[in-house]
């Protein structure tokens, strides 16, 4: 696959949001019943840790890292949005982005990634795990999603390099 992985531009948002899309139609990606706006999306991701897999110009997955809190305390702390298109998934997609997002994210300050997943979503679980996420718990009826309350599988990942000190 002759694929670059690059920093997310305001150009790649129309297929951004496609792939977005295609997530929440599967009921088992987010919570979210619609995309966002590009600014309210882009507010959530610092620069260096939104990123997009592209082969012959066609983006076919992305990834960021949202701040969980505003708090100077948790300035290093994001949690993880991988979404590949439905059409190109089980390529190995999925573990190039995530990889790049670690790499990205110690670059840029983070010590601890954390990701919540729908347990029925297990290939984003695996994903997960296989590049060293683990499994802190399952958050039980954590909301609802039309009307039916989901958990979410919490797992977490802790920097080797940022926050050893």
């Amino acid at each position: 696959m002759a694929h670059t992985i690059r920093t997310m531009t305001e150009q790649d948002w129309p297929s951004v949001k496609r792939i977005y899309e295609q997530g929440i139609a599967t009921k088992n990606a987010t919570f979210e019943k619609s995309a966002p706006t590009y600014e309210q999306w882009i507010r959530q991701a610092p620069p260096a840790c939104r990123l997009v897999l592209e082969e012959q110009q066609n983006i076919l997955g992305w990834c960021k890292i949202s701040r969980v809190s505003t708090r100077e305390v948790y300035a290093g702390v994001g949690e993880t949005s991988v979404y590949i298109d439905l059409n190109e998934k089980g390529k190995g997609i999925g573990t190039l982005l995530l990889q790049e997002l670690i790499r990205q994210s110690e670059t840029a300050g983070f010590w601890m990634l954390q990701a919540a997943i729908f347990p029925e979503n297990e290939a984003s679980i695996k994903l997960h795990l296989n590049n060293g996420f683990r499994i802190v718990g399952v958050r039980e009826r954590i909301g609802k999603r039309d009307g039916v309350w989901r958990d979410n599988v919490f797992l977490e990942r802790r920097s080797n390099v940022v926050g050893v000190d």
